[in-house]
């Protein structure tokens, strides 16, 4: 068990030593999480948007690798040559 110090809903500072005043939580609740009506803990939709958009950029950074390489594939490159100028390594089909 962790202890939270919540300031209007929002888990402030988290820590693993009992606090006076400070509330008892899951050990999966951390600073920034909102504290809803029916006691439990989420991420804020801040943080959701955040997360999402980070995901959404690691998918797009992927893509454009694997569409870079190809583009050097396309010039004539091989795939050696290719990852030696971008570290760019294809993933192997199963």
């Amino acid at each position: 068990m962790k202890y939270a110090l919540i300031i209007d809903n929002t888990v402030d500072t988290v820590s693993e030593v009992p606090v006076e005043g400070w509330e008892q939580v899951n050990d999966n609740v951390y600073g920034g999480m909102v504290k809803k009506s029916d006691g439990t803990f989420d991420l804020s939709d801040e943080t959701k948007q955040k997360n999402q958009q980070a995901e959404l950029d690691a998918q797009t950074y992927a893509t454009n690798k694997a569409n870079g390489n190809q583009k050097l594939l396309d010039l004539g490159l091989t795939q050696a040559e290719a990852t030696a100028l971008t570290g760019y390594t294809p993933p192997v089909a199963e």
